[in-house]
This record gives structure tokens, sequence and C-alpha cells, in this order.
């Protein structure tokens, strides 16, 4: 394992993000108080308990979630897009590094970067709603597992797009509308009979249901069942991505 190159690709990706800290870190910041003034304050102070929970201390994870899916996809996709953009990424290539160690760099770099803006959102909700965390190595957990199969994915998005367009079809049109209607803001047991099952076709349902299990020990759907989805999923991003590096594909012209 050439430590030297992991550390070389994390640093430089950490570096870009370090000096664009007021767009990486203040603009979700001010997203996540947005959402807690109207949707917790407006909204939740003429809604009921969910599973014994106020409204407002409710979103907290689907918030986080929200957050840490949108930005490990961005900071991933974006940060193997501007190397083809620009053409060093052949410089990664011809050097004597494997592509796990490529991968564990960049993916290691933006999961780090969505797991630190994650802890700074629970941080920013604590301002705003009183919560508690009850199974706190799950809450890690799941986040942790989260930024880095989303990061995976994102890595792919970053190879398979050949312009700036593309780079942000799948996390305008795909991600963020099925993470509204994962129960990021309701739990799905609101939901009539037909369209609880359909919710249940949504992959972020799961990943929601499971981080706020390990908040408040109550979930849409079982804890088991979340996490063999998040690591399958997480399973599937890597092997799509072993056959991007063995067949070269939009890698080598």
């Amino acid at each position: 394992m050439n430590l030297y190159a992991i550390r070389a690709i994390y640093i430089f990706e950490l570096s870009r993000w370090f000096r664009t800290l007021s767009q990486s870190i203040l603009a979700p910041v001010i997203s996540t108080s947005l959402y807690f003034v109207v949707f917790g304050s407006a909204i939740g102070g003429r809604m009921t308990a969910i599973n014994g929970v106020s409204y407002g201390a409710f979103i907290v994870p689907g918030l986080m979630m929200l957050a840490v899916l949108t930005e490990s996809l961005s900071n991933a996709s974006f940060g193997i897009f501007m190397p083809k953009w620009n053409g060093t990424i052949y410089e990664v290539l011809s050097a004597p590094i494997s592509w796990v160690e490529a991968v564990i760099g960049y993916v290691g770099a933006a999961s780090t970067k969505s797991v630190i803006l994650g802890m700074i959102i629970l941080v920013t909700a604590r301002l705003f709603v009183p919560f508690q965390i009850s199974h706190p190595f799950w809450t890690a957990g799941f986040l942790v597992l989260t930024a880095i199969s989303f990061s995976l994915f994102g890595f792919i998005i970053g190879i398979w797009a050949d312009n700036f367009e593309k780079l942000q079809v799948v996390p305008m049109l795909i991600i963020t509308p099925l993470t509204f209607l994962g129960g990021s803001f309701y739990s799905i047991s609101m939901l009539p009979p037909i369209w609880r099952k359909i919710t249940l076709f949504n992959p972020v349902v799961y990943l929601v249901s499971g981080f706020r299990w390990s908040f408040y020990g109550a979930s849409d759907v079982g804890v088991g069942l979340s996490l063999t989805l998040t690591v399958a999923f997480t399973a599937l991003c890597c092997g799509v991505i072993w056959w991007i590096f063995r067949t070269g594909y939009r890698l080598r012209a």
C-alpha cells in the first residue's frame, strides 16, 4: 500500500476544500438554519410529536442526511471530474499507484469533508432544538458509512460525466428529490398505505430511518435492513469502480 500517494491525494483534496470554506461550510449551515426556522419553528409548533419526539428534533437526522448525501456526491464527483477536465488525470493513471490507493485518497477526502459538515450541522441543530442521541456509536457508524457510500457513488458520477451539466444532473434531479421524499421531514407511517409501499422503493428511506433510529431508538424500517442495504450499496459502488479502472471507461482517450 502506497501510503505516500494516498496522503498526497487526500491532503490535496482537503486543501482545495479549505480554500473555499465559505462555500463549503457557511452555505450548508445557513441552509440548515433556515430549515429549522421554517420547519422546526413555524411548522413544527403546529404539529404533534412523532413517536414521542417533537417535530423540530425529529427532522434533525433527516437534515443531516440531506447535507451529507449532497456534499458527499458533490465533493467526490467534482474531485475526480476536475483532473479529467484539465487532463491531470493521466498523471494519476501513469503514477506507480493502484486504483485502490487513488480511490482511497479521493473518496477518503470527500468522506472526511462530509463527516465534518455533518458534525457542524449537528452542533448547529443544538442551537435550535433540544434532542438526544440514544446510540452514539451507531450514529457515528451510519454517518461515516453513508458518507463513504455516497462519496463512492459521487466518484462514479464524476468519471461518467463529460461536462459540468452532467455533473449536476444526478444530484439535482435524482438524489435531492429522493432525499426529500425519503422521510427526511416526515415519518412514512403518516402516508396512505399505497404511498407507503411505493416509498419503500426509495433507497434513501433506509438511510434516514437507520440514522434516525440511532438518535431516538425508533424508525420506519428495521435498523438491520437499513444497515444491510447501505453496506450492499457500498459494495456495489466498489464493484463499479473496479470495473471502471479495469476497462478504462471514460478515463483513457
